[in-house]
């Protein structure tokens, strides 16, 4: 049986059926660090009249099947009658640094990564304005400049509240509920939407006929359909709606209150005996919106063991070690139940107790929503190598940088969640004969933007390290990249083109701009009589205020027409305002560190972007000095009292800096002729190897490949 039979062979349990009529309605005060943000939101489309016309659908598909392979087997002829390669393997490293990997291969150590580097090629890859992960991986997709994707950043403003939004999903309830009682029911559908624009290239190859396997690249969720299977990755949400939120369970009161990015659960311990419950999202058959529990009882054996009972399983802990990923129920309402994964690490039991619970992800063998085409694909996945990670952002950075896990748990975390990654990454190598394998690995940039510390002895958060904590995480990161580069080689024929490439690359970041701060001392932003400190732009003065910042790299214009409270005209004085900023912000200079040039650049969107959503861009986008970033209260709209701050967290490396600095890599098994690549010019060269045309909507143009020798 092959890959594509056994995917159309399984079966969806009744119980996913119930479950997508639930409608998650979000409950969580939104909040968003960098990449963290509760909020995103978790929504299920469902109704009895989806799910006959689900039935329907799937009755056709099965009719209809032979038809269509008919066609798409046409279709795979003509193209190989063109195509100049059998397969295409893309395996993305997400960071990979180019200068970084130059270092260590003038080292020797990364000797597949240097017979590459001869026999095929190593170039620096350029990255997109701005250099930011969820932009970048668009740009690879489509072939497309973000005015014609429309990923400008991770989150972006409300222009009706101002808050700060996700920038890629929106997610919604239905508009009607029939009330019964406490109870409530949905009457027609939610909508889960994508909000990346154009059209990714493996959805070109299926429309000539070619399978393509997609995994984890980020702007994928919810997945769309095309002829291949796809597992989304970035922006999809945990069971809470949230980016991730972890949980941390202790009986120690003064830690009461909430972490960035997770949350304190205060317990009472009676004797040996700790009750509690897992949280999930608010049940949606309820009025009230009351958050569905999941109790479990953790009975405390000695210093460093435990056993937890959940449902009806009993588990043990021991600390500093993860359990395996627990499945957990929540019951919505008689017979229907929501299914979730989540990890468990016991801190300690004295003299206070300590419970670390992983975000609380999708479980992809009965997944609330769909997070993977089709949508089986998961449940496929999870019946073949166990339970997986679904949440898009899926290594907990911080629990990390709240300090409730160390360096050592946090390392394992990552190990643990790669070695997922590649159990389906080589099925998927082994499974696709011909047509398109692409996997982002996301190991590489977790682990570089929080062990930089290690290696910058300037960074304000670098410390000597006890010999019990990982000693030279980067550098054995990316040996073990060269590893899993030497093992995806071996899966490749002769008639296989393989590239390793990455979205950007990665330096220090020791200091945080606040950049909203720099406005208003510039006259440009005013905060109201209280308004320092609060967050989501809350604490600003909307009919004095002509310019703000939020995300990771957008400065907007509080414009007439376009902001709800604008009072900048969108014409003439909105174009003199936006070089007059842009003018001034590269001149800024860090006056505590001898006056340091902290912007290289100011991009004006637009002059850099084209096509129909530029209009929808950050007016400014600013592209840092190394050792630079928009500051964390930047990134979520609150104003501090002074423009730089030091970055003493364990996230110390970033990419959001001026695209220049952060080149990502190339590396390719056959020449590459080309002087400067881009990352977007990826898709089409994929297109051209196949004998297919760069469509005329894409920017990018295909990279000059060598034929095997």
């Amino acid at each position: 049986m092959n890959f594509k039979d056994k995917i159309n062979s399984l079966t969806i349990k009744p119980e996913l059926l119930v479950i997508a009529v639930l409608i998650f309605v979000l409950a969580v005060p939104f909040q968003a660090y960098a990449y963290i943000g509760p909020g995103a939101g978790i929504a299920v489309a469902g109704s009895a009249f989806a799910m006959f016309t689900a039935l329907l659908a799937g009755i056709f598909a099965l009719v209809s099947y032979p038809i269509r392979y008919i066609i798409r087997w046409k279709r795979h002829r003509h193209v190989f009658a063109r195509a100049r390669v059998k397969k295409f393997v893309i395996l993305g490293l997400d960071g990979m640094d180019y200068r970084m990997t130059k270092r260590m291969l003038a080292k020797g150590k990364l000797p597949t990564l240097e017979k590459l580097s001869k026999t095929g090629c190593f170039k620096p890859l350029a990255t997109t304005i701005p250099s930011i992960s969820p932009v970048a991986w668009s740009s690879f997709q489509t072939g497309v400049n973000p005015g014609k994707h429309n990923i400008f950043d991770f989150l972006t403003r409300d222009t009706r509240t101002y808050l700060p939004k996700l920038s890629s999903t929106d997610i919604r309830g239905p508009k009607k509920m029939l009330k019964f009682g406490k109870y409530q029911f949905p009457i027609g559908s939610g909508d889960i939407r994508l909000l990346r624009k154009s059209i990714p290239f493996w959805k070109v190859l299926g429309d000539h006929g070619l399978f393509s396997s997609v995994l984890r690249v980020p702007i994928t969720f919810p997945p769309e359909k095309f002829n291949g299977v796809q597992l989304s990755a970035m922006c999809v949400p945990d069971l809470r709606g949230t980016q991730g939120m972890f949980t941390y369970y202790t009986s120690k009161k003064a830690e009461d209150g909430e972490h960035t990015g997770g949350e304190n659960v205060i317990v009472k311990r009676e004797g040996n005996i700790v009750n509690t419950a897992l949280v999930g999202c608010p049940n949606p058959f309820r009025q009230d919106g009351a958050s569905m529990e999941c109790p479990f009882i953790v009975t405390i054996k000695d210093k460093d063991n435990a056993t937890m009972k959940i449902g009806k399983d009993t588990y043990e802990l021991k600390t500093g070690e993860y359990t395996d990923w627990v499945k957990v129920d929540f019951k919505a309402a008689p017979t229907i139940k929501v299914h979730g994964i989540c990890k468990f690490m016991l801190i300690s039991t004295e003299p206070d107790f300590g419970l670390y619970v992983t975000p609380i992800n999708l479980d992809p063998d009965s997944p609330a929503m769909p997070v993977s085409h089709p949508s089986v694909y998961s449940t496929y996945l999870a019946r073949t190598q166990g339970s997986f990670a679904t949440l898009g952002l899926a290594e907990d950075t911080w629990a990390l940088n709240e300090k409730i896990i160390d360096d050592k748990a946090f390392l394992q975390q990552v190990l643990d969640l790669d070695i997922e990654r590649e159990k389906m990454w080589f099925d998927s190598l082994e499974k696709v004969k011909s047509g398109l394998c692409v996997c982002v690995f996301d190991g590489t940039d977790r682990l570089q933007h929080t062990f930089w510390r290690d290696i910058d002895e300037k960074h304000p958060a670098h410390e000597k390290k006890g010999s019990d904590q990982p000693q030279n995480v980067i550098e054995d990161l990316y040996i073990r990249m060269d590893d899993l580069v030497a093992r995806t080689m071996e899966k490749c024929d002769d008639d296989t083109v393989f590239m390793i490439i990455s979205d950007h690359g990665f330096d220090t970041f020791r200091y945080g701009v606040d950049v909203n701060k720099w406005l208003e001392e510039n006259g440009y932003l005013v905060l109201k009589e209280d308004g320092r400190g609060k967050q989501h732009l809350t604490g600003v003065d909307w009919s004095k205020t002509r310019a703000f910042a939020v995300g990771l790299s957008g400065m907007f214009l509080n414009i007439k027409g376009r902001e709800a409270q604008g009072i900048v005209d969108p014409g003439a004085e909105a174009s003199q305002l936006r070089e007059e900023i842009a003018e001034k912000l590269e001149q800024l200079v860090d006056t505590e560190r001898e006056n340091k040039s902290a912007v290289r650049k100011v991009y004006i969107a637009d002059k850099v972007y084209t096509g129909p959503y530029k209009k929808d861009a950050p007016d400014l986008l600013i592209g840092y000095q190394i050792g630079y970033r928009a500051d964390w209260d930047t990134a979520i709209g609150k104003v501090t009292d002074k423009i730089f701050h030091p970055n003493t967290k364990a996230w110390s490396g970033d990419h959001c800096i001026d695209p220049a600095l952060v080149p990502g890599v190339l590396f390719c098994n056959r020449k590459v002729e080309d002087d400067k690549p881009r990352l977007m010019d990826i898709g089409p060269t994929v297109l051209e190897m196949f004998g297919i045309d760069t469509p005329k909507y894409m920017d990018a143009k295909s990279l000059t490949v060598a034929d095997n020798v």
